[in-house]
């Protein structure tokens, strides 16, 4: 009996256990049910809250990618404009290098032409003077426009003058010691003898002196009637002894030719004076006191004037050798042509 109740509490306590068994199994799934749903729930938050936030940070992406975007187009534009300006830019200063070329070459241009401006002022200059010196024989007057050559070249302050500055001050040393000669006044000298050639009585018109003789008779009033009634009668017949050849008897047509050719020798003789011809000038002086002795009466106050005149004008020089300026001229006129190959 015992035994069976024994038994019987024993397989009370093995169904108890079970029963906990089963109690302990079924709370333990329903705690792990509620662990996994709340774990479950908890993902589930999380995860929305991360969906939520990824959603935040896409939004932020997408408004910072707009703000790039914006930037970026900004930034293009920007860079379009600095382009733009860039090339505007260098556009202009194209337009400067193609302006400094034309200014630089119409300062050359502007350069040349004053150069050639002085060039042809000094040449023009130098042409009179020279002109001046070959038919007057005025030394100052080629002196004086050398100088003025000389000083406009020297305020110029161009460097490439000098050589012609050194040709223009050998010129004028050398025409500072040249002699002077006046020509003017041989010229108006022989204008003179020129215009009184008209005036010079023949030899053939000559009348004889008085003798002493005859002087001494004239003292009274009678003496001196009866001398010229002597006189008178004397001239009917004259003999007359001339001391020499005789003069040549000219009829009228000669002696018009007569003094043509002997205003033309004078004449002859002042143009070489002008052009600087000694032989001409001395043997045209020579030739007219020649026919000033053989056909005029040289006791006259003209033909002795004319042949004084003569010759002092047969003892001057017309033949000095002044110096030209023919150097500076040839310098001058020399220049241009070679700064013209230089300037091209």
């Amino acid at each position: 009996m015992e035994n069976d109740t024994a038994s019987a509490s024993g397989t009370r306590g093995a169904s108890k256990l079970k029963a906990w068994r089963a109690s302990s199994a079924v709370a333990g799934f329903g705690l792990l049910a509620l662990l996994f749903a709340w774990q479950w729930y908890d993902g589930y938050n999380r995860i929305g809250a991360l969906r939520d936030e990824l959603a935040q940070r896409v939004r932020e992406s997408e408004s910072d990618s707009r703000d790039a975007r914006f930037a970026a187009r900004q930034a293009q534009e920007a860079a379009r404009e600095v382009q733009a300006k860039l090339a505007q830019i260098e556009l202009k200063f194209a337009e400067f290098q193609n302006q400094q070329i034309g200014l630089d070459a119409l300062y050359q241009e502007l350069s040349r032409n004053r150069d050639e401006w002085v060039i042809a002022e000094i040449e023009q200059i130098l042409t009179i003077a020279s002109q001046q010196l070959q038919l007057t024989g005025s030394v100052q007057v080629a002196l004086s426009a050398l100088q003025t050559a000389e000083a406009r070249l020297a305020r110029s302050g161009r460097s490439q003058f000098l050589p012609l500055r050194k040709v223009f001050a050998r010129d004028i040393e050398r025409l500072k010691t040249a002699p002077g000669l006046d020509v003017p006044g041989l010229a108006a000298k022989l204008d003179q003898l020129i215009a009184g050639v008209d005036s010079l009585p023949l030899a053939q018109e000559a009348r004889p002196q008085a003798s002493a003789a005859a002087k001494r008779e004239a003292d009274g009033l009678w003496e001196r009637l009866a001398a010229e009634l002597l006189g008178e009668l004397k001239q009917l017949v004259r003999i007359e002894n001339m001391e020499g050849s005789a003069p040549a008897l000219l009829s009228p047509p000669q002696e018009f030719f007569l003094r043509e050719n002997l205003k033309l020798r004078l004449l002859n003789a002042r143009l070489a004076l002008l052009a600087r011809d000694e032989t001409a000038y001395h043997g045209d002086v020579k030739l007219a006191a020649s026919w000033l002795g053989r056909y005029f009466d040289t006791r006259s106050r003209a033909a002795v004037a004319m042949a004084a005149t003569l010759k002092q004008l047969g003892s001057d020089s017309a033949g000095v050798s002044l110096p030209t300026i023919g150097e500076s001229l040839a310098a001058v006129r020399a220049y241009k042509p070679v700064r013209k190959q230089v300037g091209q």
